[in-house]
């Protein structure tokens, strides 16, 4: 897959516009105006409980699309959130994983055209721009978090993910960059759109990160007739990066038994997600 074009853009941000105590942790808010998108976002910044910006203590990052669902009810589509800093905070306590640094971006208006890298029926998209949201996280999103926060640097300590459409482009983005990041997070992945295209670009692709986790519900929909393509469709995805000899230890597929299409589905498979991702034991196989 071609590597999309770079333009000379440079981030333009304030400094945080808010910080709160959240789940242990801290939770700042940035507001980045973006010249890949021509609009402005929050990305939000979940920190650690024993973070301070001042030593040389660096952590290693996982960046989450939709952030406005991550951290706080008040801001979650239908007031259900993933409960981010709280499963962090825990897994953190109980030393299942290191400390690390969280950052949701949110989305816009655009969601549907910024999540959508191909020209698509279903759901109807003639202007597709998710094309330019691997641009977007390297150019705008990261060198905001690199430049204000201790960020261990490299695949190895860099992770992306997201849920539905933000599965969708979180595929699209490692087919794009598979150099920046190597730690997956694909929730209910969209792979329906534009006739599965983003399955057959995964066939000509073998650069899969070092690990990834893949959740998805058998009843998504629920319609029985489309639930059993769905899953049908994340077996596949599954197979395809099996092939290229991702073994258990570093992808995890879990067909969750009953759960839906929501934040509340992706919530429950967060602690198991992040665990697989982010703990210390060995990579190999």
């Amino acid at each position: 897959m071609a590597r999309p074009p770079i333009r000379k853009a440079q981030p333009k941000a304030k400094e945080a516009v808010a910080a709160l105590p959240i789940a242990g942790g801290k939770l700042c808010l940035h507001e980045l105006r973006s010249q890949v998108f021509g609009d402005t976002r929050l990305v939000r910044v979940w920190l650690p409980p024993d973070y301070d910006g001042s030593g040389s203590v660096c952590y290693p990052i996982l960046y989450l699309s939709d952030g406005q669902n991550l951290f706080e009810a008040a801001t979650a589509f239908a007031g259900v959130h993933w409960q981010v800093g709280e499963t962090a905070t825990r897994l953190i306590s109980e030393r299942k994983i290191p400390p690390l640094i969280i950052i949701g971006i949110d989305n816009t208006k655009s969601r549907i055209q910024e999540y959508i890298p191909y020209k698509s029926t279903d759901p109807r998209v003639a202007n597709p721009r998710g094309s330019c949201y691997p641009e977007f996280l390297r150019r705008e999103v990261m060198p905001l978090i690199e430049d204000r926060y201790m960020v261990r640097k490299g695949p190895e300590h860099t992770g992306f993910g997201g849920s539905s459409l933000g599965g969708l482009i979180t595929l699209y983005t490692q087919l794009a960059m598979p150099a920046v990041f190597g730690r997956l997070l694909v929730e209910s992945p969209s792979l329906f759109v534009a006739k599965k295209k983003i399955l057959e670009e995964g066939r000509r692709f073998c650069s899969w990160p070092q690990r990834m986790y893949v959740g998805i519900g058998t009843q998504e929909t629920g319609n029985a007739e489309k639930d059993a393509k769905i899953v049908d469709g994340v077996r596949e995805l599954e197979s395809i990066v099996r092939a290229c000899g991702l073994g258990e230890n570093r992808l995890k597929v879990r067909i969750d038994e009953g759960a839906g299409h929501n934040e509340a589905a992706w919530a429950a498979r967060f602690p198991e997600a992040l665990e697989f991702l982010y703990s210390t034991r060995d990579d190999n196989s």
